[in-house]
């Protein structure tokens, strides 16, 4: 008889394997090669990819690593790393974690698995928002690390947790703990990572599933309308992506009587270089240079006992 023995793909999008223009140009790469992520015309993108966007992209995103660098690599691996190892010890099942692009690859996740004699590998894409350019990327993984095997495994894959009531509480928790040390802000902002508006004019259902997470939280929190936004970062090439955009937002919101804003961003399941950077960084001196006068971000979940918790929720549903 054919053994059940459960294992756990954790998964996330990625990152350098260094702080400096080569590696990050790898990186960039592999990661805007992917038609799940740019579907321009293979030969126009690869074009504008290799002559304009990389040469000119990657010094820059690389000075943009190198200040929130951390001792063990990138946070978003420093983090990831620290979610496998919290899981492992609270699960009786192997756990792998995979990237979609760069190191540790999905492809070496998967082998590690099934040499572990994995029969049922439960598939945990840490977006808690499915999109396709994200999750779908996920299942585009599976398909090629599994393309020339012999053998599959039984496969739980984990669509998205928007609306999961661990997850909530999760954020919640973090929330409630923020304000009790900076106190309640004049405007909580939820900012999403974006994508283009097209893509969900296609059907990608990305949008829904954040205004999901956010009227939850909201609830959870006891927040009225008017003291929350939802907003999206992180926007890429010229066409028109999901509105409002986060930085915009941020810049305009003293000419509506906000002095302090509080910035959290729930698509996020560990801290990156989108919210180090961009949201604490960058929209901080756009709000403070507008006229503000506080600017807070609520860090990801990363590996805090609530996150964890709501893991082993998801993945002891599926074993």
């Amino acid at each position: 008889m054919r053994e059940n023995k459960p294992g756990v793909l954790l998964t996330n999008l990625g990152t350098p394997d260094a702080p400096n223009t080569a590696a990050v140009k790898r990186y960039l790469k592999q990661f805007l090669s992917d038609p799940r992520v740019v579907d321009t015309p293979r030969w126009l993108w690869w074009l504008i990819l290799n002559g304009i966007v990389l040469p000119f992209r990657a010094p820059r995103v690389s000075k943009s690593y190198t200040s929130v660098w951390m001792d063990g690599g990138s946070p978003l691996m420093v983090y990831s790393k620290q979610q496998l190892e919290a899981l492992t010890a609270r699960v009786d099942m192997p756990v792998e974690l995979g990237m979609s692009y760069g190191n540790p690859c999905l492809q070496s996740a998967v082998t590690r698995l099934m040499i572990q004699g994995v029969t049922r590998m439960i598939v945990l894409p840490l977006y808690p928002q499915f999109s396709c350019s994200t999750v779908a990327a996920v299942w585009d993984g599976l398909y090629r690390a599994f393309k020339m095997t012999r053998t599959l495994p039984d496969i739980e894959f984990i669509r998205d947790y928007a609306e999961h009531p661990a997850y909530i509480a999760a954020l919640k928790a973090s929330v409630e703990r923020f304000f009790v040390v900076h106190g309640k802000p004049d405007l909580l902002v939820f900012s999403y990572h974006g994508i283009p508006q097209r893509f969900a004019n296609e059907g990608d259902d990305y949008p829904q599933r954040c205004s999901d997470t956010t009227i939850l939280l909201q609830k959870a929190l006891g927040l009225r309308d008017d003291q929350i936004i939802m907003t999206f970062q992180s926007r890429f090439g010229c066409e028109p992506w999901l509105q409002p955009y986060t930085d915009k937002t941020i810049q305009t919101l003293v000419k509506n009587g906000i002095k302090h804003v509080q910035v959290i961003a729930p698509g996020f399941a560990a801290d990156c270089l989108e919210t180090l950077e961009e949201i604490s960084v960058q929209n901080r001196e756009f709000f403070l240079r507008s006229g503000g006068e506080k600017f807070e971000y609520i860090p990801a979940l990363n590996a805090n006992t609530e996150h964890i918790d709501m893991m082993v929720q998801l993945v002891n549903g599926r074993s």
